[in-house]
């Protein structure tokens, strides 16, 4: 299965979820961040398929009695809050598990972008990308739909991580695109600290910035036994020895590490959560923005 394509049961965890601004931008006459909200926009857009959830309130029953098929009309408004989601291409992100070499930390993480994308579409708000990379960056402005989702996903189906990414330059492309309302959601192994450093300056500029880590399942318990040659993708440098000798030491420096970031990020007010390759997306998500029951 394509990264891309979510599986039925994150979809359905999916729809509980929802991605929260700190400071949302406020309706002159509603509670909540102005967006394309079913229901209370101001012009048609489409009608869409019941889904379990869905306030029944907004089932179209006109053409629920020629269909017979439960169908929601949606409307729209402009959206101030756009979610931008940057990211990671370089080629420490094509590191996989040694049990699933087929599931890279850029797989999971088109995964985690697919499925902000489907959080964002059903609740109305932009989304944008921003693919942090050695070449040229790659910016699709914020756009809302099913279509521009589509626009999104054939971007990120073409993608591969390599080379070195160029954060300080990408980052710089994506300040200058930044609404006061919107959210960046970047999703990477952090081990560049060109792209913690990024995270940091926009934070400090009064953006609103989460950063999902992406690490792989070996590298969070280090489960070999044998000699190994362990080699940095990006770098070339390398270290070999006996990995039943290296444990200890490893999950220590890594535990280190880890408590070093989240220091580093928390005195930045950036947002923060693990991911883990072999754990489900939506995990991250939940622990980032918490869990909310759509009736």
């Amino acid at each position: 299965m394509s990264p891309l394509d979510l599986p039925a049961d994150l979809r359905s965890r999916l729809r509980r979820l929802s991605l929260t601004p700190r400071r949302p931008a406020l309706l002159p006459a509603a509670g909540r961040h102005d967006s394309r909200n079913r229901g209370g926009g101001l012009e048609f857009a489409q009608y869409r398929p019941y889904e379990r959830g869905d306030d029944l309130r907004r089932i179209d029953w006109k053409l629920y009695a020629r269909s017979d098929r439960f169908f929601l009309r949606d409307a729209e408004r402009e959206s101030p809050v756009a979610i931008w989601i940057v990211l990671d291409a370089s080629a420490s992100m094509s590191q996989a598990d040694l049990a699933t070499p087929q599931w890279s930390r850029f797989d999971a993480a088109r995964r985690l972008a697919a499925s902000l994308i489907q959080i964002a579409l059903q609740q109305g708000d932009r989304f944008g990308l921003m693919v942090a990379s050695a070449g040229a960056p790659v910016v699709i402005e914020p756009g809302a739909g099913p279509r521009h989702r589509d626009r999104l996903s054939l971007a990120l189906a073409s993608l591969q991580p390599e080379g070195v990414a160029q954060w300080t330059r990408d980052v710089a492309v994506l300040g200058q695109r930044l609404g006061p309302s919107d959210l960046v959601l970047i999703l990477s192994d952090g081990f560049d600290d060109d792209c913690v450093a990024g995270a940091e300056r926009l934070a400090a500029s009064g953006r609103d910035v989460a950063l999902i880590q992406i690490l792989t399942a070996d590298e969070r318990d280090f489960p070999f036994d044998d000699g190994y040659r362990f080699e940095d993708s990006e770098t070339d440098d390398h270290v070999v020895g006996d990995g039943r000798a290296l444990r200890a030491d490893y999950l220590a420096r890594m535990a280190e590490a880890r408590a070093a970031l989240v220091a580093r990020l928390d005195a930045h007010g950036v947002r923060h959560a693990l991911h883990v390759l072999d754990e489900p997306a939506d995990r991250p998500i939940r622990a980032l923005f918490g869990e909310a029951a759509r009736t």
